[in-house]
């Protein structure tokens, strides 16, 4: 094996190893906290946590990313300790054809039966298929060849100590790393109290903006277009509509995010700044623009939180869900449905309740809604999340720009 292809081959093998280890880390917040914000959950189709806490986030039980970090780890030995064997390439290639097949089988569940994309498994997916491919044009040993040389080379490397002790390593630390794994709360619910004490500390920790990014915000948000989003806001100011899927984890983020916002605003603006939620559920029963949308329990929520908006309980079932998101089914939100606004009826009324959450749907795929959550400010498009001070600040310049301005600092 050539020095350049062995130090791509290097390459490939760290570059899995971390992504795998990073894996770990965000798979196994996801399981102690509940509520955990993954820094790779960017919108509901760029999600870890939807392929993280899915079915196929374990094989046997045992977390997909910590199987990777033994995987690449024990890749990573067979190179440094195999440097001077013949068939080192051959045997990386068998090894890369191992994982290129679990690689096709989790890109398949992922993508065409999640909807979905994860970034740090995209990672493993591209270091594995590097790997094939480098290992597929270095290799010289003939695939037949290779059992009488594989007894060889084990009896070499058996008499080498550090090969003894990185076999010992790799293995004991998969073991156990998986025996000690926790399981997913996926039926782990939080206590408002505890969301409104993270939504805090989120808000304080960041810092004020400055009058120069107050400019640059200001001149960004100024070139948008501006688009007729149909609103039943009258004598509002500022217009703020979310097309939403109770089963994103930014929509509940921004939910919890922006409640202190929206209080702020309805007793020092009454009226004059309304926020209103449409759907956009990620799933084709009730939104032809995602016919293969993975959120299973979506159009059942949008659905079930109309209802509880006729009972004056939206508010609440709309906490109810977002607390329970990773959990969710479509008798999880009947059942929310029940406890919350005391409904029992929506089987009988959810085919006429969905008509109206398919327009929504396509009220949205029209304004160029493509993902969860999208905002419109005053008609302005702003795809995703944005921080709690920024959105705060661009409802206070919007409100800047009426015949009675509220001052903007």
């Amino acid at each position: 094996m050539s020095s350049r292809a062995f130090t791509a081959a290097l390459a490939c093998a760290l570059l899995g190893l971390i992504a795998s280890v990073a894996a770990a880390y965000v798979h196994y917040q996801l399981a102690v906290a509940p509520g955990y914000e993954s820094f790779c959950d960017v919108n509901a189709t760029l999600s870890c946590t939807q392929a993280y806490q899915s079915v196929y986030g374990r094989l046997l039980g045992v977390p997909v990313s910590v199987l990777g970090t033994g995987y690449f780890a024990g890749v990573l030995g067979l190179l440094l300790l195999g440097r001077r064997l013949d068939a080192l390439a051959s045997y990386l290639l068998v090894v890369a054809l191992v994982g290129l097949a679990f690689v096709i089988y989790l890109a398949w569940a992922t993508i065409f039966v999640l909807g979905t994309l994860c970034l740090l498994c995209l990672a493993t997916y591209a270091a594995v298929v590097g790997l094939f491919f480098i290992a597929g044009a270095a290799a010289s040993v003939p695939m037949i060849d290779l059992p009488s040389r594989l007894s060889r080379d084990l009896r070499r490397l058996s008499g080498s100590p550090a090969a003894l002790v990185l076999c010992v390593l790799v293995i004991g630390a998969t073991a156990t790393s998986a025996a000690w794994f926790p399981a997913d709360s996926t039926a782990a619910v939080q206590t408002p109290a505890e969301r409104a004490s993270q939504t805090a500390a989120q808000v304080d920790a960041e810092p004020p903006l400055t009058d120069d990014q107050k400019a640059q915000i200001r001149a960004s948000f100024d070139q948008l277009p501006r688009l007729i989003v149909p609103a039943d806001a009258p004598g509002a100011s500022v217009v703020v509509v979310k097309f939403n899927d109770y089963m994103c984890p930014p929509c509940r983020q921004t939910f919890d995010l922006y409640k202190p916002i929206k209080a702020k605003w309805a007793q020092q603006a009454p009226g004059k700044v309304q926020f209103l939620t449409r759907d956009f559920p990620l799933e084709g029963e009730c939104n032809a623009s995602t016919p293969t949308g993975s959120h299973q329990a979506s159009c059942e929520a949008a659905a079930a939180v109309r209802m509880a908006r006729g009972a004056g309980k939206s508010d609440a079932l709309e906490d109810w869900l977002f607390a329970r998101q990773t959990s969710l089914t479509a008798s999880i939100v009947k059942e929310g449905l029940q406890e919350v606004a005391g409904l029992s009826d929506f089987d009988a009324r959810y085919p006429q309740v969905l008509a109206l959450v398919k327009s929504d749907a396509a009220l949205g795929a029209s304004l160029g809604v493509s993902s969860t959550p999208t905002f419109f400010i005053n008609g302005a498009r702003i795809a995703g999340g944005m921080a709690p001070r920024i959105f705060d600040y661009l409802i206070e310049y919007e409100l800047s720009k009426t015949a009675a301005p509220v001052p903007v600092q």
